[in-house]
């Protein structure tokens, strides 16, 4: 039993480490995001890359040609809470079909609780949307932090890692995975483009949702492990 607990050990040993390694640098990054957040002046880097999607001297007119504006609505409605449910619900429905109750309370659970605690932080920081450009969508909510960037990174991600596991080859897992980072940063790069969020508000939201989908997936992953370890006793 102890050679088989060990050679477990030593199979997520790497992953656990890696997954420990970007739950604490996301927690890192979204402290200090936060405080540039809490600043009374929008950061420099903040007013410069957001002025960077609009035409010099015409804050109202976006960057590109005009098929790319309706371009980026589309992506970023990739990121909105309606997509985002229609999709984990898919999910959940077929895995529950399959039989995999404990991956379909998984994925619940990561994004659920991703919504919530996207919705507190909001709260918990309070930081208006930016005025210094127009916005091309219509938003009412709180700016900090980016609840599209978070929450696609916590879904696609999360999705993306657990479809890898049933892939056959490393070349698939990759290319899975290579989407579902796609997704969330082209959802987060759209929300500027848009000019509804700050871009600190978009690195926090990667930051959180990374932390948090991996948090997840380490629960997960140690339970599965522990789970092993007690059929093998």
């Amino acid at each position: 039993m102890k050679d088989n607990a060990g050679s477990l050990f030593n199979r997520i040993e790497f992953p656990v480490l890696l997954a420990g390694l970007v739950i604490a640098g996301g927690l890192w990054g979204f402290v200090e995001l936060m405080e540039v957040a809490r600043a009374t002046a929008p950061h420099g880097f903040d007013t410069e890359i957001l002025l960077a999607f609009r035409q010099p001297g015409q804050p109202g007119v976006p960057i590109g040609p005009s098929w790319l504006e309706g371009a980026m609505r589309d992506i970023t409605s990739l990121g909105s809470t309606s997509v985002l449910a229609l999709v984990t619900t898919a999910t959940i429905i077929y895995l529950l079909l399959i039989r995999r109750r404990g991956t379909a309370l998984l994925i619940l659970v990561a994004v659920a609780g991703g919504e919530v605690l996207s919705s507190l932080l909001k709260v918990g920081v309070d930081r208006p949307r930016p005025e210094l450009v127009s916005h091309l969508v219509n938003e009412t909510s709180l700016s900090f932090p980016s609840g599209h960037a978070m929450l696609s990174a916590v879904t696609y991600l999360t999705l993306g890692s657990l479809a890898a596991r049933f892939l056959p080859g490393r070349t698939a897992k990759v290319y899975v995975l290579f989407l579902a980072v796609l997704t969330t940063v082209l959802v987060g790069v759209s929300r500027i483009y848009l000019g509804v969020h700050w871009p600190s508000d978009v690195l926090a939201g990667w930051c959180a949702g990374f932390a948090w989908a991996m948090l997840c997936w380490l629960v997960a992953r140690l339970l599965q492990w522990r789970q092993a370890v007690s059929d093998d006793a």
